[in-house]
């Protein structure tokens, strides 16, 4: 089993502290989701745990199975097991999907996939993300739909099965059928025992992805936790008890 461990992190940018001390264990199989108004923080950890340049660890730990996440590249993360969806993906012009996969599976599991069998899987996982095959021929992100790239991502992540999976604001920009969808991959890696945790503003993508915990982030740390329930109650109150007057639900 797979865990990975926060303790007391804290992180600033441009000496501005952001994260202020978050304690935060993710194990194999466990969806945690991190909900919180916007400026909370939440999507600093994300790209803390990434190795974004942007932002400074000032203190605190972050380790994989006990290893040192903090003292690896961004690349050593993502072999060690890490993967981040993120909130903005970038485009890549002159890359296409298919080369951009395949590079990215022979980096993580430091070998090429065999061209066939990476065919079939790539294509079978396509089209459980209900994505036309001609898709793996565009360029990555580039003239891509906000559903389009976010299907990109899970398509990434069910190819790559990380240890653990940072979802950030993976439901904005989508509609109805594509939640469903992005959704649907998102429960099938944590069936394959991907521990995810899942970075939302609203409680919509949790009808659909159902966390064991639930944390609410404010002002830098994690000042409540509960299970599905305090999701409800989220969505019901909002966020006013913590001085916030911004609704949890859409």
């Amino acid at each position: 089993m797979s865990e990975l461990v926060i303790r007391d992190l804290q992180v600033a940018v441009e000496d501005t502290p952001i994260l202020k001390g978050v304690d935060l264990t993710v194990r194999s199989g466990e969806t945690h989701a991190i909900m919180g108004p916007n400026g909370s923080g939440k999507s600093t950890l994300a790209y803390s745990i990434a190795g974004h340049p942007k932002y400074t660890v000032t203190g605190g730990t972050v380790t994989l199975d006990g290893e040192d996440v903090l003292a690896m590249t961004v690349d050593e993360r993502a072999r060690a097991g890490l993967f981040l969806a993120m909130q903005y993906p970038v485009e890549v012009p002159g890359v296409s999907v298919s080369n951009f996969l395949r590079t990215a599976a022979t980096a993580v599991r430091g070998e090429a996939p065999k061209l066939r069998t990476w065919v079939k899987e790539v294509n079978g996982t396509m089209a459980a993300l209900e994505m036309d095959k001609a898709f793996a021929e565009r360029n990555v992100n580039e003239g891509f739909s906000g559903g389009e790239k976010k299907r990109h991502e899970i398509l990434q992540l069910e190819l790559l099965k990380p240890k653990i999976a940072i979802l950030d604001e993976t439901d904005s920009g989508l509609d109805v059928d594509a939640l469903r969808v992005v959704s649907a991959g998102v429960n099938r890696v944590r069936e394959q025992g991907v521990g995810t945790l899942l970075i939302t503003h609203y409680t919509r993508i949790l009808r659909y992805i159902e966390p064991e915990f639930v944390h609410v982030f404010f002002d830098g740390r994690i000042v409540e936790s509960g299970g599905k329930d305090l999701a409800d109650q989220l969505e019901a109150e909002g966020y006013a008890r913590f001085g916030v007057n911004e609704t949890a639900s859409a």
